[in-house]
């Protein structure tokens, strides 16, 4: 049996790049560039390993999508 880490719902899918890039609007490399900011300012949250391949929590994207948009009304 898996077990799920703490910041994961068992509901939460995992997200390849090209999702990813299709519901954040950006590019690999500015998605990559976002990745390097810290999260307290804005970053991108970091992919989980899967052996060879890179995969996002969606409910990680989607928050991080929700954030820039608070910030966006609150301006």
């Amino acid at each position: 049996m898996h077990t799920i880490p703490n910041n994961l719902t068992e509901t939460d899918r995992l997200l390849r790049l090209p999702e990813v890039m299709h519901l954040t609007g950006l590019g690999r490399t500015k998605l990559y560039e976002a990745m390097r900011t810290p999260a307290g300012q804005g970053g991108f949250p970091r992919p989980i390993k899967l052996r060879r391949l890179s995969a996002w929590p969606e409910s990680e994207v989607r928050a991080w999508i929700e954030a820039r948009k608070r910030e966006r009304n609150a301006a």
